[in-house]
C-alpha cells in the first residue's frame, strides 16, 4: 500500500517538516523522514530552535566552545543554527540537485527584531547567505519593510523564503517584490534563476475566529483563504509578466502552506494537509502532523485552480461579522510581535545556557 505522503509527492506537492533539532540529525529521524515519508525540505523558526536548545544537552559542547569567543547571544544562535541547517542541507542536497535547484531547501530566519528595518534585514540576509549552504533559504517577513528587503535580496541572488503572509493581497505583494528583483537581474545581465517560496499561514485564521463564529464555520476560514491565494498563484503563473520571466530562465516562486498543524483538538489532526493538496505547492508541517498523515491521511481531489468555493465560504464569514482584510493585517502584526517575543526568549535561553555551562 502506497504511503499517503508518497501520494502527495506524486501529486506534485512537496512535503517539508517544520522542525529541526540536533537530535533529529544525530538519531537519523530526519533521514527517516526523507527515506520513508517523502520529505524534501524543512523550515525552522526561533521557537523551534528555543525548544531544541533547551530540550536537552545536544548543544552544550558547541555552546561551551563558543563561550570563549566573546560572541553576543545572537551570534551564538546563528552559529548553532547554521551548524544544524547546513548539515540538514547536505541531507537534502540530492533532492536539490535532482529537482534542478527547485526543492530540497532548509530555511533560516533573519532576526525578527529587524522586521521594520529593510536595510538591516538586507545586510543580515546577505551575511547569513554567505555562511550557509547553497540550498538554505533566508526567511524574511512579507511586511512593507520586508518587501523592500525581499526585492533587494533577490536582486543580490539570495534565495528567500517569504514568511508571515496571511492573505491573497499579502502574497501578491510578496510575489511582486520577488518578480521585481528578478526583472532587475535580467536588466543587469545576471542569472534570473533565484529560488524563492512564499509562505501563507493557515491555521492561525481559525484560531483567531474560533469563538466568534458559529460551530458550522469553525476550521473553515484558513482553508478558504488558502484557496483564494491558490487561485491568485495560478493566475500569476499564467500571466504574461511571469511567462516573460520564465522564458528568460526564472524559477517560479512556489506557494508554501505554513502553520498547518491542527490547533483545535476537536478537528482532524490532518485537516489542513488533506484540504490543501495541490500541485506545485509545498506544505510544511510539524513532526506530529507528518506522522499522523503518513498513518491515516487521505489524498483526495487536488485544490481547484479557480479556488473552488473560497468566495462563497468567505461570504459566510463576512455575514458572521468577520472582516478578513482587517484580520489579515492584524494577524501579520501579531505574528511579527510573536516572532520577536520568541526571539527574545531564544536569546534569553542561550544566555542562561552559557551561564550554566560557564559555572
Amino acid at each position: 500500500m502506497t504511503n499517503p505522503t508518497q501520494l502527495l509527492h506524486e501529486l506534485g506537492q512537496s512535503l517539508w517538516v517544520d522542525n529541526i533539532t540536533r537530535d533529529m540529525l544525530r538519531e537519523g529521524r530526519l533521514a527517516r523522514y526523507v527515506e520513508e515519508l517523502s520529505v524534501t525540505g524543512l523550515t525552522s523558526n526561533p521557537t523551534i530552535f528555543d525548544k531544541a536548545i533547551t530540550g536537552g544537552d545536544a548543544y552544550d559542547e558547541q555552546i561551551a566552545a563558543l563561550n570563549s569567543d566573546g560572541l553576543a547571544e545572537e551570534e551564538v544562535f546563528f552559529e548553532l543554527a547554521l551548524t544544524d541547517l547546513n548539515e540538514a542541507a547536505g541531507l537534502f542536497r540530492p533532492v536539490y540537485e535532482r529537482t534542478g535547484r527547485r526543492d530540497g531547501f532548509v530555511s533560516l530566519e533573519v532576526s525578527p527584531l529587524l522586521a521594520d528595518d529593510a536595510r538591516a534585514t538586507i545586510r543580515q540576509a546577505a551575511e547569513l547567505h554567505s555562511r550557509a549552504a547553497e540550498n538554505v533559504f533566508i526567511k524574511i517577513p512579507g511586511t512593507e519593510a520586508g518587501r523592500e528587503a525581499i526585492e533587494e535580496s533577490i536582486f543580490a541572488g539570495v534565495p528567500i523564503n517569504v514568511t508571515l503572509l496571511f492573505s491573497r493581497e499579502q502574497y501578491l505583494a510578496a510575489a511582486d517584490a520577488y518578480m521585481r528583483g528578478i526583472e532587475r537581474r535580467i536588466e543587469a545581465g545576471a542569472d534570473p534563476f533565484v529560488p524563492s517560496v512564499a509562505s501563507l499561514f493557515v491555521s492561525r485564521w481559525d484560531v483567531a475566529v474560533h469563538e466568534q463564529v458559529p460551530a458550522e464555520l469553525r476550521n473553515r476560514l484558513g482553508i478558504a483563504i488558502a484557496k483564494r491565494a491558490y487561485r491568485a498563484y495560478r493566475e500569476l503563473l499564467a500571466s504574461d509578466r511571469w511567462r516573460r520571466l520564465e522564458e528568460a530562465g526564472a524559477n517560479p516562486q512556489r506557494l508554501l502552506w505554513a502553520s498547518t498543524g491542527t490547533k483545535d483538538p476537536e478537528a482532524s489532526d490532518v485537516l489542513y494537509i488533506e484540504a490543501l493538496a495541490a500541485p506545485d505547492t509545498i506544505n510544511t508541517m510539524p513532526d506530529s502532523t507528518l506522522e499522523a498523515f503518513a498513518d491515516h491521511g487521505r489524498v483526495g481531489e487536488p485544490l481547484p485552480e479557480d479556488g473552488g468555493d473560497a468566495e462563497e465560504v468567505l461570504e459566510e464569514f463576512a455575514a458572521a461579522g468577520v472582516d478578513v482584510d482587517e484580520l489579515a493585517e492584524r494577524l501579520q502584526v501579531e505574528g511579527a510581535e510573536a516572532f520577536s517575543r520568541s526571539w527574545s526568549d531564544l536569546l534569553g535561553s542561550i544566555r542562561a545556557e552559557r551561564e550554566r555551562l560557564a559555572a
